[in-house]
């Protein structure tokens, strides 16, 4: 009996991450009257892939993994999402994942569809050298199911620059040498000494920033003083965090996969960002700081909350608990259908993910355009278009959730959803 429970338990969040998109989807298409042929094409997704295969560790022994890739749609362009390592990927949880991509890149106005992929496994039990192994074997298993033209990966949850570039030097050497320098866009999130963005390390934090900053410019809210509260301190937690504190906000909690920490009087970011690089990636033990229980993590006293880590991280359990104003979706999925309703009857705003972390996939589209154009982009530059760009969609978010009456998610989705009705109905479908 108590294993049937735990088993239940460990399997909930993955089935309620695809639960939850299919949700958020039904409520957009109903409130858009969207085309019911065009809806019964988008319930689904066009490809799934589940590769197996195997890979030989520095033990001298083969251990056998377990890849995804699932393209949702393309009929806005290529197919583009993140690669995620990570113990608990299931076909269901790309698929999701895989979906708000396809919202996420239409709501930005970008040529591009969305897809998801990633390897169901624990990156921290393995060397770099076993990393290295994984990540090329999994690319040439993958062949033809990327390519610069067709489906784009790019960096996720325990993925980053390095295992952009094995994949691209894995994906360009299977090409005939004349061919190799056309391949380079295959990913992107590369090292910038590799056909890079300058920025792009920081640019979905960045964006986070951004549409904080536009709502509390909105709402003549004046951030200085301001508290806040991260989930995750990796890339995106950091680098909003970074942008926040310059602003004057005071970070007042943070919380990652080993422990959760506060004080009130305020946690320097660019001290706790130090202190994790010693500290095996870790908050726990930083000067100053209270340990919190996991629990009571987004209780805490504060005026803006940032999940920044994985799905499904507000739930109707916790939801009554916050007492932040304002929600920033840092991480994709962050809050389930359920907890959302007991936010919004409690009169907290939420910048839904599919609009708060754009920033990554705008700038995965610049530095898509700068290795298609054979161009170099400037920080400087980058930033003002990635700052043009945000602002441009979260002014289009906000103008139609006050014409409509509605919330800022079904803003973001009634756009993204009409954009590709709106192809499909131009283009019509073949045959």
């Amino acid at each position: 009996m108590t294993l049937t429970k735990e088993l239940k338990k460990k399997k909930q969040p993955k089935q309620g991450m695809l639960a939850n998109v299919m949700q958020q989807f039904d409520t957009a298409a109903n409130m858009v009257d969207l085309n019911p042929n065009i809806r019964k094409i988008l319930e689904v997704t066009n490809n799934e892939l589940i590769i197996h295969f195997p890979v030989r560790m520095d033990n001298g022994e083969v251990e056998i993994f377990k890849g995804y890739r699932v393209q949702h749609n393309n009929a806005l362009g290529p197919y583009k999402g993140g690669l995620r390592y990570h113990p608990t990927i299931d076909i269901d949880s790309v698929k999701a994942l895989a979906m708000w991509m396809t919202w996420k890149t239409s709501l930005a106005g970008l040529p591009y569809g969305g897809a998801k992929g990633g390897i169901q496994m624990d990156p921290k039990k393995y060397s770099n050298g076993e990393l290295e192994r994984i990540t090329r074997r999994f690319t040439y298993a993958l062949g033809e199911n990327i390519g610069p033209e067709h489906d784009i990966p790019a960096p996720d949850v325990n993925t980053n620059s390095q295992t952009m570039a094995w994949i691209a030097d894995t994906y360009m050497s299977t090409k005939a040498p004349s061919e190799r320098s056309k391949n380079q866009h295959v990913v992107t999130g590369k090292p910038v000494g590799s056909g890079g963005l300058e920025g792009r390390d920081r640019a979905t934090g960045f964006g986070v920033f951004l549409t904080i900053k536009y709502w509390a410019e909105n709402k003549n809210v004046d951030l200085k003083g301001k508290t806040f509260i991260v989930q995750g301190f990796g890339n995106v937690g950091y680098w909003a965090a970074h942008f926040l504190e310059l602003e004057g906000a005071k970070m007042v909690g943070v919380q990652d996969a080993f422990g959760s920490i506060s004080n009130t009087e305020g946690l320097s970011v660019e001290h706790l960002f130090e202190y994790i690089k010693n500290n095996q990636g870790s908050i726990q033990g930083f000067p100053g700081a209270t340990a919190v229980l996991k629990e009571d993590f987004f209780a805490l006293d504060c005026d803006i909350c940032i999940p920044a880590a994985l799905g499904n991280q507000i739930t109707k359990e916790n939801a009554n608990d916050i007492k932040a104003f304002l929600i920033a979706e840092g991480a994709n999925g962050p809050t389930t259908v359920e907890a959302e309703k007991i936010l919004l009857e409690k009169g907290s705003t939420i910048i839904p993910d599919i609009l708060c972390n754009s920033g990554g996939v705008i700038g995965s589209y610049f530095e898509w355009l700068q290795n298609r154009n054979g161009e170099l982009w400037e920080l400087d530059e980058i930033l003002i278009k990635l700052d043009k760009k945000i602002k441009e969609v979260f002014n289009k978010v906000l103008n139609k959730a006050e014409s409509k009456d509605i919330d800022l998610r079904s803003a973001a989705y009634f756009i993204a959803i009409e954009r590709i009705e709106k192809a499909y109905v131009q283009r019509g479908i073949f045959p």
